[in-house]
């Protein structure tokens, strides 16, 4: 008796194999990584709505989205293979993943700061007043790049000021607790510290538009269908939030609520967030010349800060772009640039 079950198991577990579709057998689930910031909170809006899980079903797969609340962790969590795609800017992509050997794609190029990132002061009005001051900022970060921009840009260097590193989880609390503080941060973060009593915003991003660009970061050798995935989730929600309707005012809503804040605060680090909302304009970004002349110029500034480790030259990691064109190193490509997907959302063909 026991045989004549253990040869009828055999044959409903083959039926179930016939039966099944094959995607639900190939299944797999990715992980992706996130954390606050105006320009990404719209990843939290496609997975609380569905719409991360409808494309990711499309292509017979699974999607996990993770809010890790310490940006630079989470850039060494993907870095480490914890996680198959992660936000990030320009700048940390080249340094940390590529840098670290890890052979990445900017896949979604969402936007770039144009007053997201700032310096915020209290005690003082001008870049020339943050001379012998603390400043605190995730060093080696792209505030620490927006800090060197700002004091190139009037006369001074890195070491007319003290830096003092500081997670960006508490860099608010920071600021609010020291009467005489120097932060330079990003939205939502900067807009807490713009509102404490006596804080000035004495530069911001908007100075150098351009040059910080917030993305989508995937591991090169992803399959494609999770590329196409994350891809049409994000354009859903872009289609979805830039609406004039009831639908857009939502998920705005929604998403001043995931950063914390009120709709009205949201709405103001959206204007100084340069979003690209149609697929069409990010494309024309990441294929245009200004792309290349803003890597040059991070790369130098990365390399100048020690962030290319015990690499010899700036030219060791090579940077990719949508025309074949690379910067650096052509045998140790480890950032490139790919429009085409984004490409395949602007003609409706993913």
């Amino acid at each position: 008796m026991m045989k004549k079950m253990i040869q009828w198991s055999g044959v409903l577990f083959l039926l179930a194999v016939v039966v099944m579709p094959p995607m639900a057998l190939a299944e797999k689930r990715y992980r992706v990584a996130w954390s606050h910031y105006t320009g990404w909170e719209p990843w939290e809006y496609a997975r609380s709505s569905g719409i991360l899980d409808k494309w990711a079903t499309k292509y017979g797969i699974k999607i996990q989205l993770d809010l890790i609340n310490d940006y630079i962790e989470s850039i060494n969590l993907y870095t480490g293979g914890a996680y198959q795609g992660c936000v990030m800017t320009n700048m940390d992509a080249l340094t940390i993943p590529a840098v670290g050997g890890i052979d990445s794609t900017a896949l979604i190029v969402g936007d770039f700061s144009n007053g997201n990132d700032g310096i915020v002061m209290k005690g003082g009005n001008q870049v020339a007043q943050m001379k012998g001051r603390r400043v605190k900022l995730v060093e080696l970060s792209v505030s620490h790049y927006l800090l060197a921009r700002a004091l190139g840009m009037n006369q001074m260097k890195e070491r007319d000021v003290k830096l003092v590193n500081t997670s960006d989880a508490d860099i608010a609390a920071v600021f609010a607790a020291d009467k005489d503080g120097v932060v330079v941060t990003w939205n939502p973060p900067l807009m807490q510290c713009r509102n404490e009593k006596g804080a000035e915003l004495i530069f911001d991003s908007s100075k150098i538009p351009g040059e910080i660009i917030d993305m989508m970061v995937v591991r090169t050798d992803s399959p494609d269908e999770f590329k196409k995935a994350l891809v049409g989730a994000w354009y859903e929600t872009m289609a979805v939030m830039s609406a004039k309707s009831k639908a857009g005012m939502d998920a705005v809503a929604a998403m001043a609520d995931f950063a914390g804040g009120t709709v009205a605060e949201f709405k103001a680090q959206l204007r100084t967030t340069a979003m690209f909302y149609k697929a069409s304009d990010a494309v024309a970004f990441t294929t245009g010349e200004q792309l290349k002349q803003t890597m040059a110029y991070v790369r130098d500034f990365s390399f100048d800060h020690g962030l290319f480790g015990d690499a010899e030259s700036k030219d060791a990691v090579g940077i990719a772009f949508p025309d074949g064109t690379v910067l650096g190193n052509k045998s140790n490509v480890r950032l490139r640039f790919d429009a085409g997907y984004m490409k395949m959302a602007a003609d409706g063909t993913l």
